[in-house]
């Protein structure tokens, strides 16, 4: 198995329910860090919510960058699921 391969998600149900999962956390991740993003910008066009919207937008970024940690773990996920030998063959 190589990794990071698009088809790797069809390999046995288990890697399907990985998939699932993995695409509902990035999703949820995703949406969570625009609408962080938005509402940081509506909350700067006054210097009454600056604050608080930099907050969401420091917030927004972390999940921004959870996003590639969740494909690794979703990888790592796939790796425990078959031989680690296949990945050496590629």
């Amino acid at each position: 198995m190589k990794i990071f391969n698009p088809a790797n998600h069809t390999r046995s149900a288990e890697h399907k329910r990985i998939y699932a999962y993995c695409e509902l956390a990035y999703t949820i991740v995703d949406f969570s860090a625009a609408a962080l993003f938005v509402v940081g910008s509506i909350l700067f066009f006054s210097e009454q919510t600056t604050y608080f919207g930099t907050w969401l937008f420091l917030i927004g970024s972390v999940l921004f960058g959870l996003r590639p940690t969740i494909k690794l773990f979703r990888e790592a996920a796939y790796l425990r699921v078959d031989d680690y030998d296949d990945v050496i063959k590629g």
